[in-house]
């Protein structure tokens, strides 16, 4: 290296346009190896082991991160975040377009199952924060609004990387979808709850949950029909229509940054709604197949780099380990108990283990009260964030498990990318 400083520094004694020897990679040229890392890791566990893509990418994010090899720094992890926010955006606006309003009004028992195990969920990590790790009532339940939920990207990209169809595939990524909906509502709740219990402010305690759910959905709304209007103007299901639902999706993204909204709310609410007054079937035909798996390798690597392993110790690994353990029977038994009319038990048992990846999503929620309250925050939101370390190699591979046992998955073409 100094012979090359050397030979750098002589050549600019002649040409005085060569900028000064440069001490780092720049950031950006390193997070774009880092992508291509991450998805050469993910290739090869998937083809040499079986194991899912997603594990690879979270695992090149975590060696890269400032737990472990630290080439990428908080800073550069600051300026990915905006990347990784409009990554989740896209695929979670795609979980929201598999939310079918009218046709869950018709089908009451599948919202019985999802308020079911959701409500288990939530009920048993709130207690296990609350009684068994010793966190205050605001800060236990928002331990179990960020973590109660399923990880709608891991089951959306695990279902298509797996090729899955069929009765245990949809009503795992239904059940996603639900209850993916049902935190967004609960976490906006314990905004208030928390802001009560921080600072007594009441109006804030009132105004803020109202804020975060009326904007995400009326950025969602919005933006969804002006997708529509828009892309109604140019051939269904063409390359067109692709762009302007990106486009539209990245508008809703800025203008949730810039109202302090969650993306991750305005961009679920945007496929909804989407997928509500899309009558005339504009964008029915319109997705985004293998930008899918773009996404993904920006969203785990950054998320993989983002989780807190260095303070993963014995007794924050086990209450981590047990928040996980309590949340997962929540879940199963939730599934298992409802449903019996529209799915036999055995098919139960199987979505019952495939809702089980908690991944992005919570990351990303636990960021959002970070953000307000980082002097308790640090301490306060580690439990989540832990379990979602762990569940971010363990997710994917119980998820893809169900779906296999379920005979719903097909074996990926030879050399091309499920």
């Amino acid at each position: 290296m100094t012979f090359i400083r050397q030979g750098w520094e002589a050549l600019q004694d002649r040409l005085f346009f060569l900028p000064p020897f440069p001490e780092q990679l720049d950031p950006l040229a390193l997070f774009a190896l880092l992508l291509v890392g991450g998805l050469v890791a993910g290739e090869s566990l998937f083809r040499t082991f079986g194991l899912s893509r997603i594990v690879g990418y979270v695992l090149a994010g975590a060696l890269a991160g400032p737990a472990a090899l630290g080439w990428l720094d908080r800073e550069t992890l600051a300026m990915a975040k905006p990347i990784a926010d409009a990554a989740l955006g896209l695929l979670l606006l795609e979980t929201g377009r598999h939310l079918d309003l009218r046709w869950l009004s018709a089908n009451r028992g599948l919202l019985i199952s999802a308020a079911a195990e959701s409500g288990f969920a939530f009920a048993t990590i709130f207690a296990f924060a609350f009684l068994a790790v010793g966190l205050s009532p605001g800060w236990s339940a928002a331990t179990a609004a960020i973590t109660m939920a399923s990880a709608p990207a891991v089951v959306l990209l695990t279902a298509e990387e797996n090729r899955a169809q069929g009765q245990v595939t949809q009503r795992t990524l239904l059940l996603t979808a639900i209850n993916c909906a049902l935190s967004f509502v609960v976490f906006a709740v314990v905004l208030g709850v928390v802001h009560a219990e921080q600072s007594g402010d009441w109006l804030n305690a009132v105004a803020h949950p109202l804020w975060v759910v009326c904007g995400g959905v009326g950025i969602g709304m919005l933006c969804a029909r002006l997708a529509l209007v828009v892309a109604a103007r140019q051939p269904k299901g063409s390359v067109s229509q692709v762009f302007i639902l990106v486009a539209v999706a990245l508008l809703a993204i800025g203008v949730a940054r810039m109202l302090g909204v969650p993306v991750f709310l305005s961009l679920f609410m945007m496929g909804a709604a989407l997928n509500l007054a899309d009558r005339e079937k504009v964008l029915a035909y319109t997705s985004l197949p293998q930008g899918h798996w773009i996404l993904a390798i920006v969203l785990f690597v950054v998320t993989g780099a983002m989780l807190p392993l260095e303070d993963l110790g014995w007794l924050t690994g086990l209450q981590a380990l047990g928040l996980i353990l309590v949340r997962g029977v929540a879940k199963f038994v939730g599934v298992a108990s409802t449903g019996r009319h529209d799915l036999p038990m055995d098919k139960r048992i199987l979505v019952g283990i495939g809702i089980q990846p908690l991944s992005a999503t919570a990351i990303f929620m636990a960021a959002e009260l970070a953000a307000i309250y980082p002097e308790v925050s640090s301490q306060a939101l580690l439990l989540p964030l832990l379990a979602a370390a762990l569940m971010e190699f363990a997710g994917p591979q119980l998820c893809k498990y169900a779906l296999q046992r379920a005979g719903e998955t097909e074996p990926p073409p030879t050399g091309k990318n499920g």
